[in-house]
């Protein structure tokens, strides 16, 4: 891979992500061919947040390649609880490591990471921003059910607001193909509308309901989410959103034969157990594929080296005294980094590492 780091789906090409899906096919037939790839490498999982799929998968990924990990799945156990900047902590852990996947609950915070890296990094879910590597395993699941990621009615469901691995996905299939998608929230949950209006500037067809029975017929793939308890800022207004969406063998009557469910999970209360046991819900399944696109990936960036320069010194003679407007940015606690923004496509400035509109 041309790439040391991957943050966003988007840094990958059409056909890197192509060979990442070929070479997770032959791993998950072939397994034993790929038992020593990485032995003698360190994969070190850096943990912010709490998780279990993503942080084992990429564990049992390493050791299924043969390779050792270090890390920490709580940052009270770690540096961090003395107050030890990010800066820091990712400088020495490249060091120790030959691969790194990071977790933490600042949008930004892999880019961050990734600038005082000498390893490849992989962003494993930065706040509500982007989850990369489950949008592999998404896709990946789509694609060897469906034989193509193109011409589908998608149903989105639950938190699009802060859901991170809603706006990966969006923006991977906006980028892979066309579909129709069907965005189902309440409003004070729907998705920016900066990620639906570059959907339809790509030919997407885009509509906004606020309930699944309105769609659930005409879908193709049904994406639910959980409510993100961790992303609201009060008790009172998590409960207000709640329970809106639940998924259960009744609706299930009038969707497709052939219509797949998935979920990044973990679930709550947003589908009932009995959905478990329809052919159609594929969401444990895809949780599995996570491991062989995972194990691809770390094949394909282990493979690229190590930089004989962080990308920091790219950005040596930025302005270093402003942070993003957006409270949830890293760049409101992490007060060292370069101030790095970019033009949108309608012209807009927008902060490199979250996203967020500036002006």
């Amino acid at each position: 891979m041309s790439i040391h780091h991957l943050i966003d789906f988007n840094d990958l090409t059409t056909e890197e992500w192509n060979g990442i899906s070929a070479l997770a096919a032959d791993i998950k037939s072939n397994p034993d061919k790929y038992s020593d790839r990485c032995k003698g490498k360190i994969l070190a999982t850096l943990f912010y947040e709490p998780s279990t799929r993503t942080m084992l998968s990429f564990q049992s990924a390493m050791i299924r390649l043969g390779g050792e990990i270090i890390g920490f799945d709580n940052p009270g156990n770690s540096s961090v609880s003395k107050g030890e900047n990010l800066k820091d902590t990712i400088t020495i852990i490249s060091s120790y490591a030959d691969i790194i996947t990071i977790r933490h609950p600042k949008e930004g915070a892999a880019l961050a990471a990734s600038l005082y890296s000498r390893c490849p990094l992989i962003n494993a879910g930065d706040g509500g921003h982007f989850h990369p590597t489950q949008t592999l395993t998404d896709l990946f699941t789509i694609e060897h059910t469906k034989g193509t990621l193109s011409g589908h009615t998608v149903g989105l469901c639950g938190d699009l607001k802060n859901g991170r691995t809603v706006h990966s996905l969006l923006r991977a299939l906006n980028k892979l193909g066309k579909n129709t998608f069907y965005l189902i929230s309440t409003p004070s949950l729907s998705l920016q509308p900066r990620i639906t209006e570059l959907l339809r500037a790509n030919g997407n067809e885009v509509y906004e309901v606020t309930s699944l029975e309105e769609c659930i017929d005409k879908l193709d793939i049904l994406y639910m989410t959980r409510i993100q308890r961790e992303r609201f800022d009060s008790e009172e207004h998590y409960r207000e959103q709640s329970g809106r969406y639940i998924l259960d063998a009744k609706k299930m009557e009038s969707a497709k034969k052939d219509m797949m469910i998935l979920h990044p999970l973990p679930r709550v209360d947003e589908i009932k157990e009995e959905v478990d046991y329809d052919p159609r819900a594929l969401y444990f399944k895809q949780a599995q594929n996570g491991i062989y696109v995972r194990m691809a990936l770390i094949l394909k960036m282990i493979t690229s080296g190590t930089n004989d320069l962080t990308d920091i010194e790219k950005y040596r003679e930025y302005p270093k005294v402003r942070s993003c407007p957006n409270k949830a940015c890293i760049t409101n606690t992490e007060k060292y980094l370069p101030f790095l923004t970019y033009r949108t496509s309608d012209g807009h400035t927008a902060c490199k590492f979250c996203d967020s509109e500036i002006d």
